[in-house]
């Protein structure tokens, strides 16, 4: 482009020429000429003065306009672009015929411009490529006619020449036939060989005689026809590939197809398994005849075959057809297709619970089909149990103990052995294992508590139940059955009659259901507290010992009635205890209680003795305790308003009234002593009163008196010295003595608080604390327990013991 716009600028330079002939002025331009490049200037030239003035154009015929005039300065300038080829064509010498109108005055100009030829056009084929088909078997010298290219300059800018790229098998003849026609030949020189080379490209080259030259190419490419010279080719002998087993059916794996070059029908190949392929596998692969697709026809299983070896024959349709080979060695990659197995090959159970740490309980095989880290299995127990898995060599593992079993603990473990291989994702395999743990005999019998206590009511039945006793033994069969005795080892119940004596005179203890049976009636009177141990003895070997301490209350019932005490001075102050009467006293008749053989007691009163004073005291004891000793007196006879009454609690017979002779000499008063047991038993004593005159009358008759039973007041109205002091022993004796009981059961008590708490045992029944209480505010536990209380007696502090209100 740079050579074309300096040609330009260099004619713009050229000296012009015009004519002035007839008004014509002619004027010459190179094409391409730069729009404004002055072409001449018309008014100047033609002496028409101002341009502008005169209003001079341009008028083209037909055509658009190319140049123009200016008007500042009436110069003829090019305004679009000029082209030669566009404007002229091929004709030589372009020159156009342009018409200038001028309008002030009008009047019509010729003007005659000529367009010159610049190399601005470079040689043009036909085609930019030719397709040229020669056979495989054509002979050297074999001409091959070509089209030539055109270039639509003229003159020397259109003269052409040509060239051909370098080949070994063509070359260019060319020859001109007139100066516009010119011959173009391709000459074979070599012979071809589609095989080496099946398509030939070269490069026709036409060049123009411009300065610069420009040239124009067309491509030649000569296709080499086939002839069936060739066999088909694989691009190497042996295939190497490799496919999990896992792949599904229908997977390709081998793609890669033989090459023939030939080409046609000689190319075109069919494939096939060879001859020497077994049909077994022929049949677990599928090939495509056309593509040489190989895919798979079913499953693979890498623990059956690892590896195939496939002959592949690819055969052309040529004629004669040829053939060629190759060998695709298939190896088969392991998937961790395959979980481990685990069996038992041994196993030794029971295991007993004594066994050593280290004991070999079950043998374990393990094993996984899969190769590589897809085989390596490790094994392990869940969940944590005594036991471990260890492995003594590869696929062998054994079951051990860890730690000491303790079959009370837990009596069967179901061990599970879990087998996990390398493989990702890992799959896994679990066998269970049951092991079973034998008794041995490390367990003694245990009671629930180290002392129990009983309650038991007195009179009971021979052969009754008193209490029942389990010990616990949690070994097993021979081990944990329990047989229980009495044990004499130094228990015995103290009585104040009878003295030390074995428990096994009071009760005994069933061996099979720990039951105690009274082995006769119990008394309370003789016996209150029995102590004693029962023994619980397994069966194992050897035996296990475990004891219990029992400890037996007895309690009273009301069996024993009031009994009156004798009077001082040897004679019979009453007569023996009458048997015991049931109710209250509205629940007996007077003929009921007179009716009973009872001595008479005797006292005296003066007449005038005032209300309140003491004729005589009736003194009685019960053999019970509590309730059941506590006593009252009752006046049975006479009913109604009498001149004597008696204490309640005080058993003082005493004046109700002052007394008168319309009174009589005697009064005979029949007195009831009641316990206040359920049910209530009592005696009777007749008292004899008689009334005299005076105290010292009184006193005189009562010394000369020699009846036996006779009770005289003392100073201020007691009973004689001599019967008090009998009266006072018997009271200190009971008092002891129940005194004794009560410190007795304080003792126990506070063993008890000391022992570890449980049940209480009364027959079948638990028993509750031992307690102490006012008679005020007595309260019956609904659990079986002991009080002791005391209450004040009527006139003194007497120990009364009550028992408790058993369900």
């Amino acid at each position: 482009m740079e050579a074309r716009w300096g040609s330009a600028v260099r004619l713009l330079v050229l000296v012009r020429t015009w004519t002035l002939v007839a008004g014509q002025v002619r004027y010459s331009v190179p094409e391409e000429a730069k729009v404004g490049t002055v072409v001449g200037r018309l008014a100047q030239e033609l002496g028409l003065g101002d341009a502008e003035e005169r209003r001079l154009r341009v008028v083209w015929q037909g055509r658009r306009a190319g140049v123009e005039v200016s008007g500042a300065s009436g110069a003829l300038v090019v305004s679009s672009r000029l082209d030669r080829e566009e404007l002229c064509g091929k004709s030589a010498p372009c020159s156009l015929r342009l018409e200038l109108l001028q309008e002030r005055p009008l009047r019509v100009l010729h003007v005659e411009l000529e367009v010159t030829d610049i190399n601005d056009n470079a040689p043009l084929f036909p085609a930019a490529r030719k397709n040229i088909s020669m056979a495989e078997s054509s002979l050297p010298g074999s001409r091959f006619p070509l089209e030539g290219a055109s270039d639509a300059d003229i003159g020397a800018n259109a003269q052409l020449s040509y060239t051909l790229s370098p080949s070994e098998h063509f070359r260019l003849e060319v020859k001109s036939k007139d100066e516009i026609k010119t011959s173009v030949v391709l000459i074979l020189t070599k012979a071809l060989d589609r095989e080496t080379v099946p398509v030939h490209r070269l490069v026709l080259t036409a060049s123009d005689g411009g300065r610069p030259s420009l040239t124009g190419t067309m491509e030649l490419v000569i296709t080499v026809l086939d002839a069936n010279d060739n066999a088909p080719q694989f691009n190497q002998s042996v295939y190497k590939v490799q496919l999990p087993e896992n792949a599904a059916p229908r997977t390709l794996f081998f793609q890669q197809t033989a090459t023939d070059e030939d080409e046609g029908i000689n190319r075109e190949i069919e494939y096939s398994f060879s001859d020497t392929v077994p049909a077994r596998i022929q049949n677990l692969f599928i090939i495509d005849t056309k593509s040489g697709e190989i895919r798979t026809a079913g499953d693979l299983d890498y623990e059956d075959v690892q590896s195939y070896d496939l002959e592949i024959e690819a055969r052309d349709k040529g004629t004669p057809p040829l053939s060629g080979h190759c060998s695709v060695e298939l190896e088969v990659l392991d998937v961790n297709d395959n979980a481990p197995e685990v069996w038992v090959t041994s196993l030794s159970v029971p295991v007993s619970e004594d066994a050593a740490v280290g004991t070999v309980v079950a043998l374990l095989s393990v094993s996984d089909r899969d190769s590589g880290s897809n085989g390596r299995v490790q094994c392990s127990v869940w969940p944590a149990s005594p036991f471990v898995v260890e492995s003594r060599f590869p696929g062998s593992y054994s079951l051990v103990l860890r730690e000491a079993l303790d079959r009370e603990r837990v009596s069967e473990y179901e061990v599970e052995v879990r087998a996990e291989d390398g493989g990702k994702p890992p799959l896994r395999a679990r066998r269970v294992v049951r092991v079973a743990v034998s008794d041995v005999n490390d367990n003694a019998p245990a009671f629930s508590q180290a002392v129990y206590t009983v309650v038991a009511r007195e009179n009971n039945a021979a052969g009754a139940e008193l209490a029942r006793l389990w010990a616990r033994d949690p070994d097993e069969a021979e081990n944990g059955r329990v047989s229980y005795s009495l044990w004499e080892g130094g228990a015995g119940a103290s009585v104040w009659s009878v003295g030390w004596r074995p428990a096994s005179s009071y009760v005994s203890v069933d061996g099979e259901s720990g039951r105690v049976w009274a082995v006769r009636a119990l008394d309370y009177e003789e016996l209150q507290v029995l102590q004693f141990e029962v023994r619980a003895v397994d069966a194992g070997e050897p035996a296990l010992v475990g004891n219990a301490t029992v400890q037996l209350f007895v309690v009273d019932e009301n069996d024993n009635a009031p009994m009156l005490l004798p009077t001082t001075g040897g004679g019979p102050g009453l007569a023996p205890p009458l048997g015991p009467v049931a109710g209250s006293v509205a629940g007996a008749s007077v003929e009921a209680v007179l009716g009973q053989d009872s001595e008479t007691l005797w006292a005296w009163a003066a007449w005038g003795a005032p209300a309140g004073q003491v004729v005589a005291k009736i003194r009685a004891v019960d053999a019970d305790s509590g309730y059941n000793a506590w006593l009252r007196y009752e006046v049975l006879e006479p009913r109604g308003k009498g001149p004597f009454r008696v204490g309640v609690y005080s058993g003082e017979v005493s004046t109700a009234r002052a007394l008168e002779e319309a009174d009589g000499p005697r009064q005979r008063l029949v007195i009831v002593v009641r316990d206040h047991g359920e049910p209530s038993l009592s005696t009777t004593a007749t008292l004899s009163v008689s009334l005299v005159e005076g105290g010292e009358k009184m006193l005189a008759v009562a010394g000369s008196s020699s009846l036996p039973g006779v009770l005289l007041p003392a100073e201020g109205g007691a009973t004689p010295g001599g019967a008090s002091t009998s009266t006072n022993v018997w009271l200190v004796v009971a008092i002891c003595a129940v005194s004794s009981v009560f410190v007795l059961a304080l003792v126990l008590y506070g063993a008890s608080r000391c022992a570890p708490r449980a049940a209480v045992l009364s027959g079948p029944a638990a028993a509750t604390l031992v307690c102490a209480s006012e008679v005020g505010s007595w309260s019956y536990s609904q659990r079986q327990s002991r009080s002791l209380c005391v209450t004040d007696g009527a006139g003194k502090s007497d120990l009364m013991v009550f028992s408790p209100n058993l369900p």
